[in-house]
């Protein structure tokens, strides 16, 4: 970006997310299937567009009371995600800290707990928030205005962010709004500019086989590391609003908040299995599958990218037209309904992609 934009006058726009069939034409990658997670912020080369310099603290700065949102970064990386990173105590924050106690063998109290925080923060409690440098790569863009329409959306060469702070919001696994409150008024955004960021740290550029989508770039856009633990079954809990993650020892390694089914699409209870992995996806719009369509809608075929209906993966199931994948919206994550198919923020879809493949179980269940 040639001017740098005040941050107040970028707040992105809201739209609403619809899902139907998978492109199932592509499968993962291989080399994808690694154990790891993520890591914290790191010396990254120059070039690298998607490596943030962290800026030290002002002399005589005040310290910050962020406990909560501290709390949220750390469940973040051990991959019990509270969602959006806010600083808030909502249900997605309860229900990771509930994932996150029962993985350990914790009493599940769903608060944050002495014992809770000394098992999560460990020898070296990373901070809630840093101050960091945005790479003139990373501001560079391209951006563009989504439209709400699908068959507006369909004569976009790619669906990516609308504006710098979108984007800098799911690379910091937040949204513009919290990046608004952890900033003076005065911020401004542009290549080399610094701002304060929830504490969520750099991934380098995947090096993928036949990645012709830039599942790499995607990851590092993320923060998302490739390798991640493998899960031998995943279980989708309506009653608890979560997508949970378990190993062949049946221990629960990760849990992601999720949005799953409506009255008119109930989620569809059972035992189905995941059929195949789009990343970086097609999203191939059949106004004939949605109760709500516009009867002037015509099909459709809209090119990947984050503010896609699907965001930026599709985890496909053996139950036809049903799938887990990404969104535009990561807000409305657990707070609104969907057409059937689980909804998770862009991060935490890209990670369970890691860590599933196609032959993976997965429980639906009320």
């Amino acid at each position: 970006m040639k001017n740098h934009l005040l941050i107040f006058a970028l707040l992105c726009t809201a739209c609403k997310v619809s899902v139907t069939d998978a492109d199932e034409s592509r499968r993962a990658p291989s080399g994808t299937e690694q154990s790891g997670g993520q890591s914290a912020a790191a010396a990254q080369p120059a070039a690298d567009p998607f490596a943030f310099a962290i800026v030290p603290e002002p002399t005589g700065a005040p310290a910050r009371a962020d406990s909560i949102l501290q709390a949220q970064v750390a469940l973040d990386r051990a991959g019990f995600s509270p969602g959006v990173l806010d600083g808030k105590e909502g249900m997605s924050f309860t229900a990771a800290l509930l994932g996150f106690q029962e993985a350990k063998g914790l009493p599940e109290t769903g608060k944050y707990d002495e014992a809770t925080a000394k098992a999560l923060m460990g020898d070296r409690p990373p901070p809630a928030t840093w101050l960091v440098k945005i790479p003139e790569g990373f501001a560079r863009g391209p951006f563009s205005n989504v439209p709400k329409d699908l068959g507006e959306q369909a004569k976009l060469p790619a669906l990516g962010y609308r504006n710098l702070i979108e984007k800098l919001a799911e690379r910091f696994h937040t949204k513009p709004e919290v990046l608004v409150a952890l900033n003076s008024p005065s911020t401004k955004l542009g290549p080399g500019a610094t701002m304060r960021v929830p504490a969520v740290g750099n991934q380098p550029v995947a090096r993928i086989e036949g990645d012709e989508r830039g599942w790499g770039n995607t990851l590092a856009s993320l923060a998302v590391a490739k390798d991640q633990p493998q899960a031998d079954h995943i279980v989708v809990d309506k009653s608890d609003g979560v997508l949970r993650v378990f190993d062949a020892q049946n221990g629960l390694i990760a849990q992601f908040p999720a949005t799953m089914g409506s009255e008119h699409d109930p989620l569809p209870i059972g035992t189905w299995e995941i059929k195949g992995i789009s990343r970086n996806p097609d999203f191939h719009y059949n106004p004939d599958l949605f109760w709500d369509a516009d009867a002037k809608d015509q099909k459709a075929v809209l090119k990947p990218g984050p503010n896609g209906p699907v965001g930026v993966v599709w985890i496909d199931l053996s139950k036809q037209h049903y799938g887990i994948h990404g969104t535009p919206e990561p807000q409305t994550i657990g707070r609104t309904e969907s057409h059937g198919c689980i909804r998770l923020t862009n991060w935490d879809a890209a990670r369970l992609a890691q860590m599933v493949k196609s032959g993976v179980k997965a429980v639906f269940q009320a």
